[in-house]
């Protein structure tokens, strides 16, 4: 009797990083953003917004990306930031009027509430303290006041849809919500799709305007906002909060079956991206759930092994991620957040970018933190850990990895 053979299932496809589009407080692209990086400069402003702190957008030429004065002046901040960087990112990867790839790109975009019109809600707001709002008031106004389609906050797909617009990225598109959590999402989903087959490539990213009084009002009834005078993330200890930054951040992540096929030249692979929610009821709750993510990574990290966070500034968030990186000490750890500011939805899919950046450019940017919690590293990283522990809620990791 013959023995026969099923047919072998084949494994997840590996899945390279070979776009990376970056337009942030310290500068537009990679090399604008690493030599600030290694240069430990700092773009902050503790005037315009005092008592809050922000890392204000460097300022760009928006025709090289957005061409048409139209589409500029329809975008608020937020999506003129996003669309820019995802322009960084096809040209990066090789993909700018590429029709057929791009006709068939998934699109994966973590977006926050959109601008509010500051105009509207205090003309409503003022009319209504001195009481001149009749009955009927508020649909008149919002009826008279905004544009159609839209109402006071814009709707967070719009950037999603500028991005196909301005750039011809038109395959299946998708926008997460949830603050930092829907960038770990995004990047958590494209690479499960990739991996998976049921796509080949995939632009993912975020965008977000830090200066915006609507969000540091927001914020600020949380008690979020770092206040007075710009610490690095490690020494905010006796005046917590994070400092909004303006930035955006998009990559290009493919199977390499796909770059392979195209000649595309890759920054990394994207080994795995996990997720966690800790209840956060009780302390040591974010410390476990890194420790779990931690376990889940899958393999574990070399003598040339380093560690990215977007730690925040907020308490008892970042104490408690603290915690966990002294646990693992024996790796380099760098705070995006004391360089960039903290950048929501964007602050993930900003940790991949640089981690796949420095993987590809031979070396760690140099620690920018007089705490001492980050230290120097000599040698070339292979792998980088990137960590999200939320200001409020969720936690995520993801491991990038050298080629080869």
């Amino acid at each position: 009797m013959t023995e026969t053979k099923s047919p072998s299932t084949p494994g997840p496809a590996e899945v390279w990083i070979t776009g990376i589009g970056l337009a942030t407080s310290l500068g537009e692209g990679l090399d604008a953003n690493w030599d600030a990086l290694n240069a430990r400069r700092v773009n902050v402003d503790e005037k315009t917004f005092a008592p809050y702190i922000v890392h204000p957008w460097a300022p760009v030429n928006l025709d090289t990306q957005i061409p048409k004065k139209g589409d500029q002046r329809q975008m608020e901040a937020w999506q003129r930031i996003g669309t820019y960087a995802a322009g960084l990112a096809l040209d990066s990867a090789g993909l700018k009027g590429n029709k057929e790839i791009l006709g068939r790109m998934d699109m994966i975009v973590a977006a926050g509430g959109g601008e509010r019109d500051l105009a509207v809600d205090s003309n409503i707001l003022n009319l209504q303290a001195r009481g001149n709002s009749a009955p009927g008031f508020l649909n008149e106004r919002l009826m008279n006041d905004l544009r159609p389609t839209l109402f006071l906050a814009q709707l967070s797909n719009l950037l999603a849809g500028n991005i196909a617009i301005v750039h011809g990225v038109t395959g299946s598109s998708r926008t997460f919500m949830g603050e930092e959590t829907a960038g770990v999402d995004a990047a958590r989903i494209a690479l499960a799709r990739i991996a998976a087959g049921q796509s080949e490539i995939a632009l993912i990213g975020g965008s977000q305007n830090g200066e915006r009084k609507d969000l540091l009002v927001l914020y600020e009834f949380g008690g979020f906002n770092l206040k007075g005078k710009f610490a690095p993330v490690w020494e905010r200890q006796n005046n917590a909060g994070f400092a909004l930054g303006s930035a955006g951040a998009f990559l290009v992540i493919e199977s390499k079956a796909h770059a392979q096929a195209r000649g595309a030249r890759p920054y990394a692979r994207l080994t795995n991206v996990v997720a966690d929610l800790a209840h956060r009821k009780h302390p040591g709750e974010v410390t476990n759930s890194l420790e779990k993510l931690w376990s889940k990574l899958g393999g574990k990290l070399g003598e040339q092994g380093a560690i990215i966070t977007g730690a925040t500034g907020a308490e008892p968030a970042t104490s408690e991620e603290r915690a966990f990186l002294d646990a693992h000490r024996n790796f380099p750890v760098r705070a995006t957040g004391s360089s960039f500011g903290h950048n929501m939805e964007t602050q993930f899919p900003l940790g991949i970018g640089l981690a796949a950046l420095s993987i590809s450019r031979g070396a760690l940017f140099p620690p920018n933190d007089p705490s001492g919690l980050e230290v120097e590293m000599s040698k070339p990283p292979s792998q980088i850990v990137v960590l999200g522990a939320g200001h409020w809620r969720g936690e995520g990791m993801a491991l990038v990895e050298a080629i080869g």
